[in-house]
């Protein structure tokens, strides 16, 4: 870790903190050299395996537009959907791999989505999950009413 300010490559940790929801590591550092003291935030990466073969570092933001669209007119606020987001990444976190495929983050949306809001989790299956017919969408539902009961 090079030092903002002198650019030295060795510094010591004074103080380390897990932040509030777990995710990430906050150390407090010290410049051997100037002895300055700065702080880092580390976090585990995790990628995203695309259809095309490309991977890219997992979005939160990617969830919630995702998601946001599906609940367009519905009574879902941004703070509902933000903890959707945030229940997601946990569940694919979760799986302990670096690297997810595309697909299982979108299978990670659809349960959280369902408890939010039917309505959603149905426009966002028929799409994620490629409905073709009308028997998609009554075998969605009927899924939907047995898992009331």
């Amino acid at each position: 870790m090079y030092c903002p300010f002198c650019r030295n490559a060795d510094s010591r940790v004074v103080d380390s903190r897990v932040t509030e929801d777990g995710s990430s590591i906050r150390r407090r550092r010290q410049c051997t050299n100037c002895s300055r003291r700065f702080t880092t935030v580390e976090t585990t990466s995790l990628s995203v395996l695309k259809r095309s073969g490309v991977a890219e570092p997992f979005s939160r933001s990617k969830v919630i537009n995702g998601a946001r669209k599906a609940c367009q007119g519905r009574p879902v606020t941004e703070d509902d959907l933000a903890v959707l987001a945030q229940e997601v990444e946990e569940t694919v976190r979760a799986s302990g791999a670096a690297e997810i495929k595309a697909h299982e983050v979108g299978l990670a949306i659809l349960e959280p989505l369902r408890r939010l809001d039917e309505v959603a989790y149905l426009r966002f299956a028929s799409v994620y999950q490629d409905f073709d017919s009308l028997d998609d969408f009554e075998k969605a539902i009927a899924r939907l009413r047995s898992q009331e009961d």
